[in-house]
């Protein structure tokens, strides 16, 4: 079987391959930042950083381009982090470790960071190339997928073109030329911890969902972890007194929650009915999500253990506010056929030293409407919250079907293959947003490879993609 870095074209599976190899949390970008500046300095490459540290490689044109404009390419160095819950990868220390099945590149236990790894990798492929091109300004941007830090606070100098390609897309053959907008919305709860005589102890847990983007797969009927804990605690509270000892799910605010998992206690004499609610539930769960969730599970266990608890009354109201809360697709676009318009992701919850922190966070193409669905998450739980903050907010980005840069791809892709390109706007957020905010008169366009279940170990990405998308690139690149 052949390695990642013997696929074609070899540049761009073997620099992905290297990347492979370092750590890129979000907010930890230092050693692929170093990592690029060093590739820079080996291909005698200018490259500038801006405050937030954005880092831009330069690549002067060839003589055949020198009187054409420049074109700018960006991607962001960071991925998501995200593990199944038996893997011991540490995501700080451990190269990610890849595999090939049939067509598609995977990773083992993990997240694959083929978003936005392998953009990353055609950006490298380009500079250190021989193939004649126009003056390249390629951007590396930190910290996307936490809240678009980088693009946020990106130097409006940095750039020169009037041009940006965006290779953070995931399903080629498509162009994304608009996106929505998002913002966070943060609960943070304190209490005093209370202890009982004679209460029975029990743990359960919510495992094998899919997972995903909330953005690109809040629409495909997938579970949300937390909202199927809260709903059994509901059914729960209502045959018995129950309290919350512990409870957490989800980690990212960018990804839909796959495991939730709580620590609760009942008085002894509800032990049985325990027993019987959670056969109930999980006959429940199971033909209801069959279709769209076949390997959900549900596990439920006594333990040894006399933890304190969240007080009683402060639980049920918890309990209520969760299910309460607004999860999924809330409207869908009167123009475009099949594109969510409004969304909200319930994305994780944990306790830590006795404060429970709830993260959700809403997407919408219409600025309105994403803060009403936040004004009511913030209305659901202002009777229990202790402080309710607004996180990360990213405007959309506008569609513009009079672009030069999409009359080109389309007319490039049309001759390299002779179909016809999707031209689309997603319900996810991409930096062009924002960065059409710092350069309003810069025309974007995004595309690239197809990259399956991005943000959950399940990411996968299309081998023949990369190499369709690599030879479309350098025919649009030569178009100008």
């Amino acid at each position: 079987m052949k390695n990642t870095n013997q696929l074609e074209p070899i540049s761009i599976w073997t620099y992905f391959n290297q990347i492979c190899q370092i750590p890129r949390a979000s907010k930890k970008e230092d050693k692929i930042r170093n990592f690029l500046i060093a590739f820079a300095s080996e291909h005698n490459l200018k490259y500038k950083t801006d405050d937030a540290k954005n880092l831009l490689i330069i690549k002067d044109a060839s003589a055949k381009y020198i009187d054409k404009p420049s074109i700018a390419l960006q991607t962001h160095m960071d991925m998501v982090c995200e593990k199944d819950s038996n893997s011991n990868h540490n995501f700080d220390t451990d190269a990610i470790q890849t595999y090939i099945d049939g067509d598609w590149v995977k990773a083992t236990d993990t997240t694959l960071g083929a978003d936005n790894g392998i953009g990353v990798a055609m950006q490298m492929a380009l500079l250190a190339s021989d193939i004649e091109l126009p003056k390249l300004e390629c951007l590396f941007t930190v910290d996307e997928e936490t809240g678009l830090y980088g693009a946020n606070n990106l130097d409006p100098n940095l750039l020169k073109s009037n041009t940006l390609i965006n290779l953070d897309s995931e399903e080629e053959g498509e162009f994304c030329i608009g996106c929505a907008g998002g913002m966070d919305t943060l609960v943070h709860i304190d209490y005093t911890p209370e202890t009982e005589e004679k209460l029975f102890y029990f743990h359960v847990k919510v495992s094998g969902l899919q997972g995903g983007h909330s953005g690109e797969d809040i629409n495909k009927n997938r579970g949300n972890a937390i909202k199927i804990l809260a709903r059994y605690l509901q059914n729960l509270k209502e045959r018995c007194e129950v309290r919350i000892c512990s409870i957490s799910g989800g980690n990212l605010r960018n990804a839909i929650p796959r495991e939730a998992e709580a620590i609760l206690a009942v008085p002894v004499k509800y032990k049985e009915p325990v027993r019987v609610e959670i056969n109930i539930f999980i006959d429940e769960i199971e033909t209801e999500m069959l279709e769209f969730e076949p390997k959900v599970n549900l596990e439920l266990g006594s333990i040894s253990e006399k933890p304190l608890h969240i007080p009683f009354e402060l639980g049920n109201k918890l309990i209520d506010a969760l299910n309460n809360c607004q999860n999924g697709v809330i409207s869908m676009d009167k123009n475009i056929d099949g594109l969510v318009e409004t969304s909200t992701n319930l994305a994780a919850i944990h306790i830590v030293e006795n404060s429970i922190f709830i993260e959700t966070s809403q997407r919408s193409s219409k600025e309105e409407k994403k803060k009403e669905v936040a004004k009511g998450i913030t209305k659901n739980f202002s009777g229990i919250a202790s402080k309710i903050e607004k996180g990360k907010d990213y405007p959309g980005w506008e569609p513009n079907m009079n672009s030069e840069i999409l009359e080109k791809c389309k007319t490039s892709y049309t001759k390299l293959f002779n179909q016809t390109p999707i031209i689309k706007v997603i319900h996810a957020g991409l930096e062009c947003g924002v960065i059409g905010k710092k350069y309003p008169n810069m025309d974007m366009i995004s595309f690239g490879p197809t990259i399956e279940n991005p943000h959950s170990p399940f990411e996968k990405v299309s081998i023949s993609t990369v190499e369709k998308t690599w030879n479309f690139l350098i025919e649009v690149l030569q178009s100008v």
